[in-house]
């Protein structure tokens, strides 16, 4: 059993780790909320663990089994995330730090069943995809909002969550998953976007539109 330290380095060199570039030390620093120097100490030792390939000052990458664990560490956390939002009634800002510590401690037994519950879905409340127990992860086709032209129809597919407050802002909009959107009109130099969803049309702001995620109709 991995440390709950060594599973949360590993979930986050997979989601800084972009196109198999390298982590830098001072990204993961940063995402982690830690000095740099912890951090190479630690990826020194997982590199002895031969869950990630480190090279001083070239920056780090998983292994095939560092990017098992993370993955399924991934599982575990969107899972949990969309227990919390569909079962428990937590608001999709909070279902993060509610899923990052639960993430470490349940069982493969508990999580199946949560899987099971929930219909074996394919996507956390924010539309990132679910590991699958193989490791696979669902293919997904988005474009950011912001990139649609007026007169076309799409369907929200996925959420940023690097923001809560924001997070917080689309679940009051109704601006979910799922939802189907019609971009009515765009206002030059990346200013201001209408859109329509539901019976309503919404104005909102193109920084905005460039953190949903979205899949065309057919």
């Amino acid at each position: 059993m991995l440390s709950q330290a060594i599973q949360d380095y590993l979930k986050a060199i997979y989601n800084l780790q972009k196109d198999n570039d390298t982590v830098s030390t001072t990204a993961i620093a940063r995402e982690l909320g830690i000095s740099g120097a912890s951090v190479t100490g630690m990826l020194k030792r997982l590199s002895t663990m031969r869950l990630v390939k480190y090279h001083s000052y070239k920056g780090v990458k998983l292994s095939k089994s560092g990017r098992k664990f993370a993955l399924e560490i991934i599982r575990n956390h969107r899972l949990m995330e969309l227990f919390l939002k569909e079962h428990m009634g937590f608001s999709l800002e909070k279902v993060h730090e509610e899923a990052c510590r639960l993430e470490h401690y349940i069982s493969n037994d508990f999580l199946e069943r949560v899987d099971k519950l929930l219909g074996y879905p394919k996507f956390d409340p924010h539309g990132h995809p679910i590991p699958n127990k193989d490791g696979t992860l669902p293919l997904t086709s988005e474009i950011p909002l912001s990139d649609i032209d007026p007169g076309q129809d799409v369907t929200i597919s996925r959420l940023s969550d690097s923001d809560f407050e924001m997070l917080a802002y689309f679940e009051k909009l109704g601006l979910m998953p799922n939802v189907n959107v019609s971009v009515i009109e765009k206002a030059p130099f990346n200013g201001p976007i209408t859109i329509n969803y539901g019976s309503d049309n919404q104005i909102i702001g193109n920084e905005i539109a460039k953190n949903i995620f979205v899949d065309m109709k057919d």
